[in-house]
Formats: C-alpha cells, structure tokens, sequence
C-alpha cells in the first residue's frame, strides 16, 4: 500500500457496513480491555466505528503522527542500509500508511496496557524495519562490509594497539566469513549482521525463524572454529 491510498483508509466505510473491522464492531469494547486514560478513550472511540466525519478526523490526525515517527526512524536507521534523499521520505510514508491499515484493522485488539499512542507507534516502527530489511535485500551484494565494521575501534577512542589488534580481528572475520561459510550461511549470516528482520529474511528465503536460528547457529560454530584455529580466540573464552 503506497502511501497515495492514504485516504482509502480514512474514508468512511459505506452504510450497513461495519469498517475496517467487521460485524465486531457493534459487540463493544474489546473483551480483556482496561480503564483506558482519557486521550487512548478518544482516540479508540473515534477509531472503532470505522466511519463518519470523527472517523476520517482521527484516521487524518493519526496518519500525521505516524508520519512523524517514520521520518524519525527512517532518517536514523536510513544510511546504514544506504538510503538517501527523497527514497527515505518515500519510505517512511510507505510505512505510516501500511501501520494506518494494521492499525484501524487492530483497533479491537487495543487492550489499554498502555498508551493508545505507544500502542500504535509500535506498528509504524515495525513497518519500518520491514521496509528497511526489504530494501537492503534487494540491493544488498550479501558480502560482509569489512570497510564499514572497521570505523568502530577508530570511533571507539582506543589505543593504537588495541586499535591494530581489533582491526586484524576484523579482517580476520572478514575471511572466515568469506571462506569458512557454505553460501547460505553467508547469505543468512550477512543479512542478520547488517539488521535485516528475521520476519523479512524468512519470507524473502521462503523459510521460517527456526530455520533462520540454526543456519546462524551452525555459522557462528564455523566462524569461532576458524578465528581459533587461526590464533585470533582462545579455545577457553
């Protein structure tokens, strides 16, 4: 969903049609749900009914929020996956239009543990990361970026040898990952270590987290194997 069908969603469901989320809608407050604080109760009461003019109001009001918060992450978040100029703005719309839709379509889940806006922040970050994982895999060569990793002892403020000592660790893994790992692990193994979600990887290599865990399992023993047997670990550590 692009973030143009914005206002499919904020529209008014038809009459003799219950909204985005169904026939529920008429049964109540959500079975399980707490005294909510008064802004969670308006934003709920607004939300629930799925249409009229307080509907499209709040819907409007929300996306606005949304919108905000995915600027924040994804200008965080954006470089390390090598995203730039208007592809972010692009992006974080993408995700606060795609957290809108789980969100009026989760409303009856609300429960009120806590804050209807710390409630619906959390899908917007998870669209985010989605998104984000998304876009690395598709332009990601999947090779371990050696260059990247070893800025972090010069960021550090450590001594120079302390400094040499991490970036031979570094090259070190760099090879073992290069040479130790059969191509699955090292397609598996890279994405993890460059933030892409075990829900993207998984659907992307049509797999499951389980499945995900051992392939990372079996890579970390391989790579430990090799940085030992090469003087760069102890056996004891």
């Amino acid at each position: 969903m692009h973030y143009a069908d914005v206002g499919n969603t904020c529209r008014s469901a038809p009459d003799g049609h219950a909204g985005t989320s169904g026939s529920a809608l008429a049964a109540g407050p959500a079975k399980g749900r707490g005294q909510l604080d008064p802004a969670s109760a308006a934003w709920v009461d607004a939300l629930e009914g799925g249409r009229g003019l307080q509907y499209e109001q709040a819907c409007t009001r929300l996306h606005e929020l949304l919108v905000r918060i995915a600027m924040d992450e994804v200008f965080r978040r954006g470089p390390r996956y090598r995203i730039t100029g208007p592809e972010l703005n692009d992006l974080a719309h993408q995700a606060a239009a795609d957290a809108l839709m789980r969100i009026t379509h989760k409303i009856q889940e609300f429960r009120g543990d806590a804050r209807f806006t710390t409630w619906a922040f959390r899908f917007v970050v998870l669209e985010v990361s989605s998104k984000l994982g998304r876009h690395f895999w598709r332009v990601s060569n999947t090779r371990f970026d050696f260059d990247e990793w070893a800025q972090v002892p010069d960021r550090s403020g450590i001594d120079p040898v302390s400094r040499w000592q991490a970036r031979e660790l570094l090259e070190a893994a760099r090879n073992a990952v290069e040479t130790a790992l059969s191509a699955r692990q090292r397609q598996v193994f890279t994405a993890v270590v460059n933030g892409v979600p075990l829900e993207t990887l998984a659907s992307e290599l049509e797999t499951n987290r389980n499945a995900l865990y051992k392939t990372m399992f079996d890579a970390r023993k391989k790579l430990r194997a090799q940085l030992i047997a090469s003087g760069h670990l102890s056996a004891a550590g």
